[in-house]
């Protein structure tokens, strides 16, 4: 694995970040990925995880907890610095800030249509539930989310 520097997001790391989900393709027309970011550190900042190589913000992972489950979003390398344990070492890092919570299970999202990150969080001790993601949209003017 290679040597990455962890912490916590700064709000200077937004240009940086939404251009690393942009790369990742993660950021989608419903979705306003500053606005995001804004909810994130207005609920709980100090789940919302980069990671640095010589000064170079490559990897996002937010994470959260109600209480009762923990959850994983835009968790993002850059295509340059795939398939070398970053991705693995921040989810570690996730899983062990939301473990010291006291969150007994972590559930996360993934389009039907990524393989590659199915495959990804299989590798990594996830599994699929037998669950159906339900939603209801509660801001109507807001595409968000």
């Amino acid at each position: 694995m290679v040597n990455i520097k962890i912490r916590n997001f700064h709000p200077a790391d937004a240009p940086a970040v939404i251009a690393l989900w942009q790369r990742c393709d993660l950021v989608v027309p419903w979705n306003d990925p500053q606005r995001d970011i804004e909810r994130k550190l207005a609920d709980s900042p100090d789940l919302f995880f980069v990671c640095e190589i010589d000064d170079r913000l490559i990897t996002s992972c937010m994470a959260g907890y109600d209480g009762h489950r923990g959850w994983i979003y835009y968790l993002a390398v850059d295509p340059d610095y795939r398939r070398q344990g970053i991705a693995t070492q921040i989810m570690r890092h996730a899983e062990a800030a939301l473990n010291k919570r006291g969150c007994p299970k972590i559930d996360l999202m993934v389009r039907d249509t990524n393989q590659p990150v199915i495959d990804f969080y299989h590798r990594i001790g996830y599994k699929k539930d037998p669950v159906v993601v339900l939603s209801k949209r509660l801001i109507e003017d807001d595409p968000g989310n």
